[in-house]
């Protein structure tokens, strides 16, 4: 298992958890964006830089994402891509984005861009908040104890 993060819209608060449960696992944590990205030094910890463009990190994450790795993204088009591969998905709130949610959520994105489409204002979603981190952390180390054991020398639990 590896964890892949769609990087350029992930809060820079999600990715310090994503830093830290990396360093605790030993699992391999692989950041995809089309800019560049400062991470802490760790073997564990990878950035690829794609080029430029409109879903061109989400291509690069779906074509790469095997069965039973986690990837990490509120983009709902990508993240039923992966469920349909048998990806696990976590959104940055916490949300797990799975085979019984993802065509409720995928009509839900058709509708809200069809209204942004004919020019009605939807917004955005809120800020992320402390409660939606914390979500995230514990959904997280849930995913991860299911799957990972602690790194060598590490004694904490994931």
């Amino acid at each position: 298992m590896q964890i892949w993060v769609d990087a350029d819209a992930c809060p820079k608060s999600v990715k310090e958890i994503l830093y830290r449960a990396a360093a605790r696992t030993g699992i391999r944590l692989t950041l995809v964006a089309n800019q560049p990205l400062k991470v802490p030094p760790s073997p564990h910890i990878t950035t690829i830089r794609v080029a430029a463009g409109m879903d061109v990190a989400d291509a690069h994450i779906a074509a790469e994402a095997e069965a039973g790795d986690l990837v990490i993204t509120a983009d709902i088009p990508l993240a039923a891509q992966l469920v349909d591969n048998r990806v696990h998905v976590l959104g940055p709130r916490g949300d797990v984005i799975d085979r019984d949610n993802i065509h409720e959520r995928l009509s839900m994105r058709n509708l809200l861009d069809e209204l942004r489409g004919s020019g009605i204002e939807t917004g955005g979603p809120p800020p992320l908040k402390k409660s939606d981190r914390q979500a995230f952390a514990n959904r997280l180390d849930q995913l991860l104890a299911r799957t990972v054991s602690p790194a060598p020398g590490n004694t904490h639990s994931p």
